[in-house]
């Protein structure tokens, strides 16, 4: 049986320990509550990246048979085309901020490729594949068809294979002059005729590869002469 001198000892233990308990989480509340967010405040969104097009075409026996552009607004993106049996090889190109916004301004008339369809449903031959999608962020939104009758559409696809053929040139070139220089005349014929049918866009990009053979006396003259005159008509369009 406790005695009265038991009983107040422990009696004090247990007010020693509550005591003890009770400094202990006061000391912890600040820093649970400096863990939580306050009322209505939400999370800051994670950075989307500039939003980005991708284009890409796929036909069976063309030249190339598959292509595929991607550009994002500020107009840093890549080309790739090549036979459909090749692997992928992309490469980076650089769309002046004109023809970004031209492709961009587009794709926002089409709402972004939201639950739009853009096939035809006419039976015409195959036209090649096409895909235009656009991305910002975690949203994702695309459109396929082989024939359209949207002349937004019509005018954006163009816009896109207009940019191809400038990069076909590009790699024509380059093989030229590594393999074929002879050859070369030729080629920059064919850029001319496609400047004179306003047949590309983004023109600017040849420039390096253009100065390179303007430049270089190894190549033949004819070569040197078209490739200055191509410059020169590229200057005067931007």
């Amino acid at each position: 049986m406790l005695t009265q001198s038991s009983r107040a000892k422990g009696l004090s233990l247990f007010l020693a320990l509550l005591v003890s308990s009770a400094v202990s989480f006061c000391a912890r509340a600040p820093a649970l509550k400096s863990e939580q967010s306050p009322p209505g405040q939400q999370t800051a969104p994670e950075d989307k990246g500039p939003a980005k097009l991708t284009f890409t075409k796929t036909l069976k026996g063309s030249m190339p048979e598959f292509c595929r552009i991607t550009v994002d607004e500020n107009g840093d993106g890549s080309y790739e085309g090549r036979k459909l049996d090749e692997a992928s090889n992309p490469r980076p190109l650089k769309l002046s901020m004109a023809t970004a916004r031209q492709l961009f301004d587009l794709a926002a008339q089409l709402g972004y490729f939201q639950n739009i369809d853009l096939e035809s449903h006419r039976r015409v031959a195959n036209l090649g594949s096409k895909t235009l999608t656009y991305q910002q962020g975690g949203q994702v939104s695309r459109a396929a068809f082989n024939y359209t009758q949207n002349r937004t559409a019509q005018e954006l696809t163009d816009l896109f294979e207009k940019v191809a053929s400038v990069e076909q040139h590009i790699a024509n070139l380059e093989f030229a002059t590594k393999y074929d220089p002879l050859r070369l005349p030729e080629e920059l014929l064919l850029i001319q005729i496609d400047l004179n049918n306003k047949a590309l866009a983004g023109t600017e990009l040849m420039v390096p590869t253009l100065e390179s053979i303007a430049k270089n006396p190894r190549f033949l003259h004819l070569a040197q002469t078209r490739a200055q005159d191509i410059l020169q008509r590229i200057q005067m369009s931007n």
